[in-house]
């Protein structure tokens, strides 16, 4: 994100990356901001002014990527900031933050209550450096390792989230045979299975 409004102080999207499952990228592209961009934010963004030349606008890229996440379960690190700069609510049921997961920061060892970045849950439990480096973080392994974390405690994830839903809705779409439709599947799977 990159500020604009006075003093730069409003996040707008100006890159957005989103991975499936396994780290395929599927959506990585430069977006418009609505508004005149005031700091690029770049140490933290990576964004600089050229990569806005020619850049989506901002209502073109907000169509396809609300499009992306329709239906699904969107995974991320402190996704309430991802989802207000795109002016969204995600289902909270479909909603997989790994900022808020107390199994990750369990199996961190770090305190339950405390709030952790991406940065130091990846160094812990993947023994990978993220965020490194005067060019600013990248998107794209951001939303990897974001998603690499959740799949280490997927299985008792799913079973909390699934605990968590009313009784008649535990046997819709978010049932665990949900995540079984061929559509999350990997592309090599589905060949097979023709």
């Amino acid at each position: 994100m990159v500020g604009t409004g006075p003093g730069g102080r409003y996040s707008e999207v100006a890159r957005c990356s989103l991975v499936g499952y396994h780290g395929d990228v599927l959506y990585d592209k430069y977006i418009c901001p609505l508004g005149p961009v005031e700091d690029y934010r770049t140490r933290w963004s990576g964004i600089r002014k050229h990569h806005l030349r020619d850049a989506l606008p901002f209502r073109e890229a907000q169509r396809e990527i609300l499009q992306i996440l329709k239906g699904r379960v969107v995974v991320g690190h402190a996704l309430h900031n991802d989802f207000r700069a795109l002016g969204y609510n995600h289902p909270w049921e479909m909603t997989r933050d790994t900022s808020h997961q107390r199994l990750l920061r369990l199996r961190a060892g770090l305190p339950v209550r405390a709030s952790v970045s991406l940065r130091n849950l990846t160094k812990k439990l993947l023994n990978r450096d993220i965020q490194v480096g005067r060019e600013g973080h990248c998107s794209v392994e951001d939303a990897t390792a974001a998603m690499e974390l959740y799949r280490l405690v997927e299985v008792q994830w799913e079973q909390e989230a699934l605990s968590r839903l009313p009784a008649e809705e535990t046997h819709s779409d978010l049932s665990p045979s949900h995540y079984m439709n061929d559509h999350y599947w990997p592309e090599d799977l589905k060949e097979d299975c023709k």
